[in-house]
């Protein structure tokens, strides 16, 4: 949807509107969108400001929304009379909220979603909000967003900014451009030296690196009867996890599970796909019960398609292969598992979280693997040598608990900037 939308940002609503309300229809009918929130997506909110100190931060979905929310605490703390707006541009991302803001007692947090790019909606939104500061997460690079912003004397932060190679190539075909949409911002605080040097050569001002908010995040909850009671029904049975996978890895973990079923009886492989909508045709395809169904783990492989249960998943299973990372599409958040104590595996794209990939492997925590063959070989010595996996999910947890302190100066940086 992003390629859509930032296509359109200089044309307005007279074009644009139309096309971008039949794809919005369209998202609805895929899942995509919330029928009932659709105005929300045109700027249109029922919900009125509340009195007093607006602070906004924008993530585009799951894993930015699970990063800031840190950083969410520690607003509350140091802004208690301050409410906070979250916006995001998914479904999944809401869902997150909804069910984590309540058990961080982050009862002043709204949420709601991001009005696409279109300088009319755009202009609705921030007219009905007014914040106070606005921070972006990771690349939310809008241009009406932060134009708007802008003309209304709005200080803006790019919060755990990235900006990889490719990404990098892709904004110096219009420096112009680049420079116009980064000089906007009053500060930037990126994930790494390297993605500070890439903002910079863009034309970035006010760039530092105080680290990855993803490495300060706090472990994935859980329903603790719910892990009683799979413990129990799993027992010493030996266990594996394919978490966040991509179509072509459930595959890959069918066949991991059909090497190993006869070296290691009674073995159980659990599959998460990133997406559990398409838990249904994942389960049919593997010929196994699902978490969605109500269906228990059965005698093989075992589809957990609900979402936000990764928390419950990865104390289920000591070792992990995280997805996304065979298929070529930059890999998902190894971290998840590694505060949990997990030895983990990742494919050969990790693009993504290179960062994060880097200091587990540093550790001696985690393993790259290049196909099924390998990923088999991995999943086999693990689960012969309790010892090895003992010490690779001690090592992932140490190694997790970099950017203590992280969440709270970032706060402290986006309260610095509210104009009083």
């Amino acid at each position: 949807m992003r390629g859509i939308v930032a296509g359109l940002w200089h044309s307005g609503t007279t074009l644009a509107a139309p096309g971008l309300r039949a794809m919005l229809r369209r998202r609805v009918n895929r899942g995509k969108e919330i029928l009932s929130r659709l105005p929300e997506r045109e700027g249109f909110d029922l919900m009125p400001r509340p009195a007093g100190q607006l602070i906004w931060l924008h993530a585009a979905s799951v894993g930015e929304s699970q990063s800031i929310l840190p950083v969410l605490s520690a607003l509350r703390c140091q802004a208690p009379d301050a409410s906070i707006l979250v916006t995001t541009g998914t479904v999944t991302s809401a869902a997150l909220l909804a069910e984590r803001l309540p058990t961080l007692d982050l009862h002043n947090v709204l949420h709601r979603f991001v009005p696409l790019d279109v300088p009319a909606w755009v202009a609705r939104f921030l007219d009905h909000w007014r914040p106070d500061v606005a921070g972006f997460v990771e690349s939310e690079l809008w241009p009406n967003l932060i134009g708007g912003c802008q003309a209304r004397g709005i200080p803006m932060m790019l919060v755990n900014a990235r900006m990889s190679a490719r990404s990098l190539r892709g904004w110096q075909r219009a420096p112009g451009f680049a420079r116009q949409t980064l000089e906007a911002f009053d500060r930037v605080q990126a994930q790494s030296e390297t993605d500070a040097a890439h903002l910079r050569l863009l034309g970035a001002r006010n760039v530092d690196a105080p680290g990855n908010l993803k490495l300060a995040a706090a472990p994935l909850p859980v329903d603790p009867i719910e892990l009683a009671r799979l413990r129990a029904l799993i027992g010493a049975r030996p266990v594996w996890l394919a978490s966040s996978t991509h179509p072509g890895e459930e595959d890959v973990a069918a066949r991991v599970h059909r090497d190993l079923a006869a070296a290691h009886p009674g073995l159980l492989t659990i599959v998460a796909p990133r997406h559990p909508e398409r838990g249904a045709a994942v389960a049919a395809a593997l010929g196994a019960p699902r978490r969605a169904a109500r269906q228990d783990p059965g005698l093989g492989i075992w589809v957990a398609d609900t979402l936000g249960e990764l928390g419950l998943l990865y104390r289920l299973a000591p070792l992990a292969f995280v997805g996304r990372s065979l298929v070529g599409q930059g890999g998902q958040n190894p971290l998840e598992p590694a505060r949990l104590g997990c030895a983990i595996a990742v494919g050969p794209h990790t693009a993504n979280f290179a960062e994060a990939v880097w200091a587990l492997e540093t550790a001696g925590a985690l393993t790259r693997v290049a196909d099924a063959a390998e990923l088999a070989s991995w999943v086999d010595g693990m689960l012969r040598d309790p010892d090895k996996r003992r010490i690779a999910g001690a090592a992932a947890c140490a190694a997790a608990k970099g950017a203590a302190g992280l969440p709270e100066r970032t706060a402290a940086a986006l309260l610095s900037l509210v104009r009083h």
